[in-house]
């Protein structure tokens, strides 16, 4: 029988806030939550962004005075929602309307009259042209005269052409939490988002590790793009072109697969399997493929799976804008001709008319167990991971256009929920996360994909919903946001409406569809799974199915028996009462990202090895070398 994948933590960082406690998804749903829930995601907000804390970390109101989560809710909730969110640009990452750039231009001399000028000599160019003639004026500075042309950069700058982004809240600084050593971006939310995963589980992560061999435990993450900000892959391109040097990070801390690297040497100090599958925008799914695919087989019983994506940056956004991929200013005046200004709030209309997806900054991370080891440790259990389903498309006529792969990834994700929860399950309590871009290919692809496997099934009204209306488009993450809202919709009983949309589109399929343009009311066990999906550029698609606590709790009480499941409840009142606190600590300002710099490092001359076992400091198990051939079949 195969392990079950057990959701048993969650954690992260996106525009909607801290993803641990359902806060990320409360934020979406804030209006509709009773006012004490409310006004505790408000005061989590406060802290993040700053509104809220004196120099010793209290809660205190403008005049410095303490108040309370009520009061933090009354003054802030406008500026809070303000600030979070897809919104206009801000200008802590870059100056949106004044972006460097320079010019080619070519200076041509006056007749009878050289192009003259003067510099140090350590800033001629190593190969002098040979229409330059040099004149020494000192011993440290030469006159240059031109007879004929001058090929220049002259600096300049630019209006960003797209300025609506889905941003993390005003104010939240991830570098300013750890010594973050001049790390990416992407790599500093990595680390805030893992370790608020981490600290959700309300385990300590020394008994995790005690519970399971050192290699049992696994971390899959990565980003789509790299880190390509200046910190990274972006700073060591432009360098040399900028009269800079390149630095001796950066080229390292560039590679996509280094989240994983630094979940690894900074947070967990695994020794566990590694990884990172990119597949650009489906890169959650495919990292959460490999991670069930693990505890399914039982060679791993411990996984961190997830996605840091920072790449709300010029170059990226410009690239993304020159594919005609983006929503830009231009685009959604044309939208909405009765405005003078871009509805920013807006920008992204999955399935409605619409103009382009709207880029996005997140980091989401999840922590799964396998299902005995869930009931030993008693983990809280927010769901499970019934499977995920990887295709491409087949021949193509372009890398960026859609193909067959997402039918077949869809219908199986779709059959697995039927074969799981039946029949009447699939058609009534199940719901679709679209990957839900805002373009208008996607929305006409997309909408005749779920409605085919919607007809296939019987479904006559299908629940379709699509968080990029309010996070946007995070590339490799992306998926992820959507897992992290389907599980608040299994906490509070609502699911995130497409807000930003008045009506569907004229060419957007829907015969058996139910396109969720309204917060939906189905209770927090009305809905038995939902349907994750992702498409990529080269067509990387991928869908997964995620279960519902009750229906996960149901299958281990089947699996393992009622004196199990009775004796995990015991053990869960204290794993719960710690993960309850952990996030009232965090809400107080009084917990920090989990940062092991240098900390109880291992060489190999401190290993005890053997030819059955490797023990390794730190820890309780060891590693074992007796291990089975796989091919005694055929040997």
């Amino acid at each position: 029988m195969a392990h079950l994948p057990v959701i048993v933590g969650f954690g992260g960082i996106s525009p909607a806030g801290r993803s641990s406690a359902h806060h990320g998804y409360r934020r979406l749903v804030i209006d509709q939550l009773d006012q004490a829930t409310a006004q505790e995601t408000y005061a989590d907000l406060a802290q993040l962004m700053g509104l809220t804390r004196n120099e010793n970390g209290q809660v205190v109101d403008r005049a410095g005075a303490a108040i309370s989560q009520a009061e933090i809710a009354r003054q802030y909730a406008d500026h809070i929602k303000d600030n979070t969110l897809i919104r206009r640009l801000e200008n802590n990452l870059f100056d949106r309307d004044a972006i460097p750039e320079n010019r080619t231009a070519t200076l041509a001399a006056e007749p009878g009259k050289p192009i003259s000028f003067t510099l140090k000599r350590k800033q001629l160019p190593a190969d002098i042209p040979a229409n330059w003639q040099i004149t020494e004026l000192d011993n440290n500075s030469v006159k240059v005269d031109i007879a004929d042309q001058l090929e220049v950069f002259l600096p300049s700058t630019r209006s960003s052409s797209v300025q609506s982004a889905g941003q993390l809240p005003t104010g939240f600084d991830p570098e300013k939490l750890y010594q973050a050593r001049n790390h990416p971006r992407g790599l500093q939310m990595t680390i805030y988002g893992a370790s608020d995963a981490i600290q959700s589980l309300g385990i300590d992560w020394e008994q995790v590790r005690s519970a399971v061999a050192p290699d049992q435990v696994g971390v899959f993450s990565g980003s789509a793009m790299g880190q390509l900000d200046y910190a990274g892959s972006g700073g060591m391109l432009q360098a040399q072109l900028t009269g800079k040097r390149v630095s001796s990070k950066q080229l390292a801390l560039g590679l996509a697969e280094m989240p994983a690297d630094f979940i690894n040497a900074y947070v967990l100090g695994s020794v566990g399997t590694t990884g990172c599958n990119v597949g650009a925008c489906a890169t959650f799914m495919y990292n959460l493929n490999l991670a069930i695919r693990e505890i399914q087989s039982g060679r791993r019983r411990v996984v961190v799976v997830g996605n840091s994506e920072a790449p709300v940056t010029p170059e990226i956004l410009e690239g993304y804008r020159t594919m005609g991929a983006l929503a830009d200013d231009q685009k959604l005046l044309a939208l909405d001709p009765e405005r003078s200004t871009p509805d920013y709030r807006r920008a992204a209309r999955p399935f409605s008319d619409n103009c382009g997806f709207t880029l996005s900054e997140s980091s989401q991370f999840f922590v799964l167990f396998d299902d005995q080891l869930a009931l030993e440790l008693g983990a809280n259990i927010y769901g499970s991971v019934a499977d995920v389903f990887v295709n491409a498309d087949g021949y193509k006529k372009s890398i960026p256009g859609p193909g067959v792969g997402n039918y077949i990834t869809v219908a199986k994700a779709a059959a697995v929920i039927k074969s799981i929860i039946g029949e009447e399950g699939l058609k009534q309590r199940s719901f679709v996360q679209a990957h839900g871009t805002s373009t208008p290919q996607n929305r006409v692809t997309e909408s005749h994909i779920l409605n085919e496997v919607a007809k296939i099934h019987g479904i006559d009204h299908w629940r379709v919903a699509a968080i990029k209306c309010y996070l946007g488009h995070s590339l490799a993450v992306s998926a992820g946001d959507q897992l992290m809202a389907s599980l608040g919709v299994w906490k509070y009983g609502r699911i995130p409406g497409i807000v930003t949309v008045d009506k569907l589109a004229d060419d957007v399929h829907a015969s058996n569809l139910n396109f969720l343009l309204k917060h939906t009311e189905v209770g927090p066990q009305g809905m038995d799974a939902v349907l994750m999906n992702a498409k990529g550029f080269g067509g990387n698609n991928a869908t997964g199915s995620i279960l519902a606590p009750h229906v996960t709790e149901q299958m281990l009480a089947k699996k393992h028996g009622a004196a199990a499941m009775t004796k995990y409840r015991k053990r869960n009142q204290n794993v719960a009462e710690t993960a309850a606190n952990y996030d009232q600590e965090t809400i107080a300002g009084k917990t920090a990202p989990i940062y092991r710099f240098d900390h109880n490092v291992v060489a190999g001359e401190d290993l005890q090895m053997s030819a059955e076992e490797i023990k390794i400091p730190g820890f309780t198990s060891s590693v074992s070398l007796k291990l089975e051939n796989p091919y005694e079949d055929m040997a």
